[in-house]
């Protein structure tokens, strides 16, 4: 459960670190900047001033913050750089109430701003792109991890600020732990700390880099390092107790509590901050905190609070924006109504959850279907073109041999030996036409072959992954589903059942069953790669490389130019070739380091592969058929690709190919 948990919560953490970088001492920033709004000489100035507040007020008081970004409007004057400045804290006005206008908002901002080559003019540069990708977080983490290194750290290295980089590093940070990439985060998140406790000890970004630091310790259970976190980010709030930021250490602070089991505390912790993020408006936080509560109590086998909890996040709305989520909320309400003992009311919940799971199913095969039906309408039209062409053809031809016809007849006049003549060139004629049939007809019949050949690889590979999909939804939806209704019924006679109330051995059974279940789905996941299906394939070719990196075994992938428009059958081709080639490298070559390239020019997919294993004679692959290199040349002929492989004993395998992604798509 804790990892589903994960999917859902630490998203949060992203949000609610990257809407505010609010000063820890609030009453003299505020001061300042409004002493500053009063006496400074320049009207530009006065506007830099009136923006901060925008800023500071967005999630206290908006209708303040909306006066302020007025008054900055006014005092811009005719500044070009002002009024590029105008659309970025319009955004930030907007941030927390409309997310479309906030990131129309951020959008115009980068347009106006990157006008301008200064310091200053890139680091806002580097917010609105961030800011914008916050807004728009429904795209994914592959849309804004792009930004975060493409953008947004890029423009902040242009500004020269040091302290800048750090913060968009543990943002990066929180992308990674999203992505139960936990070193890497851990990385990124020490490296922001380090140059952050040098240059500025005693800033908001140091705080968020220890709470993000906190949750990457719970998540990856070193709660020792969480602690220690937390401790320093209590230090820095301690002196400012009506600090904005509170609400996020509470959330960490419940979190490092669930995490050691100390689960009364826990609540304590999300009670104080839900307090105040009712206070700030901090809506998609409050939830969060309830779960947090939700969590809690379950542990504490507080089955009645838990589900009151639930049905209230359930009712709100704000997490079940989400497809996935509002299905593992339905889920959640069925096991917490079991734990209670209301099977009808976790068989209805199980139910939503499960036709919701094939409604999702059924949106992804009607994706498929039109797919399918656009490729059929397709065929049948470029059969039609044939047709009309042939035909076309054959009227040419025929008009042609009636002119002949015709002129020979007119010349029937003319004498023997112009008309012997005559027949002689019109035998030869024939005899040519004759011959150039017989070309396009071997030509026609070399290209027969060919499509037939494509057909059938096709036939095997589509027939591998339908067989594949349907194995991997039995499992999941008929072995998988008959599994928890046993598992249900089980629970249901030991708790109605005196006799079964205190009987060991069916606890165990139920416990196996639970286990089987796991097992299950975990096959069912490997049979279909739902990360290709939900990230596409870059990110699939990287889930699998980290899957099989162990103590002993190192995979280096390396991407480039990967274009997400290659449709979904192509890319399951090319996973399915990455699988197999690697797959050798681990069984058969037992190599040390593997080295993994993708890149695409164009419609050309190129792949190479690498290891540093055992090698072998290459000779001994002629009439083989093993080590999956059929399959492999399978799928590489269905997309019109080259294949290539050299091996040297005692020195490793390579393997080379090219692929065409458009033509078959």
């Amino acid at each position: 459960m804790k990892l589903r948990l994960i999917c859902l919560l630490v998203f949060s953490v992203l949000n609610t670190s990257a809407q505010q970088q609010v000063p820890l001492n609030e009453k003299r920033h505020v001061d300042s900047l409004e002493t500053l709004l009063r006496s400074a000489r320049t009207d530009s100035s006065r506007a830099v001033a009136s923006f901060m507040l925008v800023e500071y007020w967005k999630f206290k008081d908006t209708i303040k913050s909306k006066t302020f970004l007025m008054r900055g409007k006014q005092l811009a004057g005719s500044s070009p750089y002002l009024k590029a400045l105008t659309y970025f804290y319009e955004g930030q006005y907007y941030f927390n109430c409309n997310t479309t206008q906030a990131s129309a908002a951020f959008k115009t901002a980068q347009q106006k701003l990157a006008a301008f080559h200064t310091p200053q003019a890139y680091g806002k540069l580097a917010a609105a792109w961030y800011n914008y990708a916050i807004m728009n977080r429904g795209k994914g983490y592959e849309f804004i991890t792009g930004i975060t290194t493409q953008k947004t750290l890029p423009y902040a290295e242009k500004a020269g600020d040091q302290t800048m980089v750090a913060f968009y590093y543990s943002q990066l940070a929180t992308i990674l732990m999203n992505n139960y990439q936990f070193a890497k985060a851990n990385f990124y998140n020490e490296k922001a700390i380090a140059v952050l406790e040098k240059k500025d000890p005693k800033s908001t970004n140091l705080l968020l880099a220890y709470l993000n630091g906190v949750s990457i310790g719970c998540y990856a259970v070193k709660t020792t390092a969480a602690k220690e976190l937390l401790q320093k980010a209590k230090a820095l709030l301690t002196p400012y107790p009506g600090s904005l930021n509170y609400t996020l250490y509470y959330y960490n602070e419940a979190l490092y509590h669930t995490t050691i089991e100390s689960y009364k505390e826990a609540i304590a912790s999300a009670d104080k901050g839900i307090v105040l993020a009712t206070k700030y408006n901090q809506k998609q936080m409050l939830q969060q905190l309830l779960f947090r509560n939700y969590e809690a109590y379950v542990h504490l086998k507080a089955y009645a609070k838990a589900r009151g909890i639930l049905l209230g996040i359930a009712k709100e709305g704000t997490m079940l924006i989400s497809a996935n989520d509002k299905a593992m909320v339905y889920g959640e309400l069925a096991k917490t109504n079991q734990l209670m003992g209301n099977y009808q009311e976790a068989y209805d919940w199980q139910n939503k959850h499960q036709q919701l799971t094939d409604s999702m199913h059924n949106k992804q095969l009607e994706v498929k279907i039109n797919e399918l039906e656009t490729k059929y309408r397709s065929v049948e039209s470029q059969k039609k073109i044939a047709e009309l062409q042939a035909k076309n053809r054959q009227t040419e031809l025929k008009s042609k041999n009636e002119k002949l016809f015709n002129w020979l007849l007119g010349s029937g006049c003319l004498s023997l030996l112009a008309i012997l003549t005559a027949v002689l060139l019109n035998a030869r004629s024939n005899r040519q036409l004759a011959a150039q049939k017989e070309i396009n007809y071997r030509q026609q019949l070399i290209e027969m072959e060919q499509k037939q050949q494509l057909h059938i690889a096709k036939a095997m590979l589509d027939g591998e992954e339908n067989e594949r999909e349907r194995v991997a939804r039995d499992l999941h939806d008929g072995l998988g589903g008959m599994l928890a209704g046993v598992k249900i019924g089980l629970s249901g006679l030991s708790s109605t059942n005196n006799e079964f109330a205190q009987d060991k051995e069916l606890f165990r059974i139920i416990g196996q069953l639970d286990t089987s279940v796991t097992e299950l789905r975990r096959i069912a996941r490997n049979l279909l790669p739902e990360t290709l299906l939900k990230f596409g394939l870059e990110v699939a070719i990287k889930d699998l490389s980290e899957f099989h990196m162990r103590d002993g075994l190192h995979i280096d992938l390396q991407t480039l130019s990967i274009e997400k428009s290659i449709t979904l059958n192509v890319q399951l081709n090319i996973y399915r070739i990455i699988q197999e080639l690697l797959s050798n490298a681990i069984k058969h070559a037992n190599a040390k380091n593997v080295l993994i390239q993708c890149s695409q020019n164009g419609s050309v997919f190129f792949i190479t592969v690498e290891d540093d294993g055992i090698g072998f004679d290459t000779k001994i692959l002629k009439g083989l058929k093993g080590m999956g290199l059929e399959n492999l040349k399978n799928r590489v002929s269905y997309l019109r690709g080259r294949f290539e492989l050299r091996s040297v004993i005692n020195e490793g395998t390579t393997v080379n190919i090219e692929l065409n992604t458009h033509e078959y798509a």
